[in-house]
């Protein structure tokens, strides 16, 4: 597998920025069939969630909602996923090759002592936990989630990301937090230059194809909650409730204002969700 890095260098940089988020939280490193996996661990006690972020996101962008999932009762363990920037592996796997690294991870989180495990997957994180075996975990929760659908870009998509792409500044990474974030709600001050980070030192990763249907009518009857922006500009709201109901067999949640970027702003609507699992 390819370094998803433009450069040794490159890669140290995402480091960096990473790690000065991060400094003081409570941190460690699994080893695991996809490489060196980065963990972060907020809050405490026995019903524990693995968090799963997006494309080009990771525990250092995911702080509003880990503490948001902590100050619920929850002891949160974010999971920066293998081949995307961060603190894991920059090798980047098959999509197909998550479903075991998820179990993985699950595992060890129920070794530390949990009496429940819960996986909270956002967009392409929430594909990789619809892979996962629905037998190891006793809830799941879904935000703004990739899996259920194929990504259709329009107009409004392109004309934000393929400069985003090819230009690679600041001024690209405004328009596509903008349109992430939609119309009503904003997005966090430091997402810009992350995203300008990101693609001027990573090949940007394609979005995760829609899950086979096997895959998906596994869970079915099983604690499943699917919450997604009403102003999500990759998967619109009116797909993923009818993908929800249909292959998975609940009601999806619209969370008005919010658009793709719904774990951020509405983290404690993500919190109240998962407590009624």
């Amino acid at each position: 597998m390819a370094s998803i890095y433009r450069s040794p260098g490159d890669e140290r940089a995402v480091r960096a920025w990473c790690e000065e988020r991060l400094a003081g939280r409570n941190r460690s490193t699994l080893s695991t069939a996809l490489g060196e996996t980065s963990l972060v661990t907020v809050g405490e006690g026995p019903r524990s969630v693995l968090y799963l972020p997006g494309t080009s996101f990771n525990a250092a962008t995911s702080l509003t909602v880990l503490d948001a999932l902590a100050a619920a009762g929850f002891r949160a363990v974010c999971a920066d996923l293998p081949g995307q920037p961060g603190l894991s592996a920059g090798e980047r796997p098959s999509d197909a090759a998550y479903a075991h690294w998820v179990g993985h991870l699950v595992q060890h989180v129920r070794r530390d002592g949990a009496d429940e495990v819960h996986l909270v997957g956002h967009s392409r994180g929430a594909a990789a936990a619809l892979a996962a075996d629905p037998g190891l975990v006793d809830g799941l929760l879904l935000a703004s989630p990739a899996g259920l659908a194929d990504v259709r870009p329009g107009w409004a998509v392109l004309r934000a990301t393929v400069p985003w792409m090819v230009r690679r500044s600041d001024s690209g990474s405004r328009r596509l937090a903008a349109l992430m974030a939609g119309p009503e709600l904003t997005y966090a001050d430091e997402l810009v230059p992350w995203l300008t980070l990101t693609v001027r030192s990573a090949h940007p990763a394609g979005a995760p194809k829609r899950l086979p249907d096997e895959r998906l009518h596994r869970w079915r009857g099983r604690a499943v909650a699917v919450l997604v922006g009403e102003h999500d500009c990759f998967f619109p709201a009116t797909t993923i409730v009818e993908r929800a109901r249909d292959d998975l067999g609940v009601p999806a949640t619209v969370v008005p204002g919010a658009g793709h970027l719904l774990v951020d702003q509405a983290p404690a609507v993500v919190a109240r969700a998962l407590s009624a699992l």
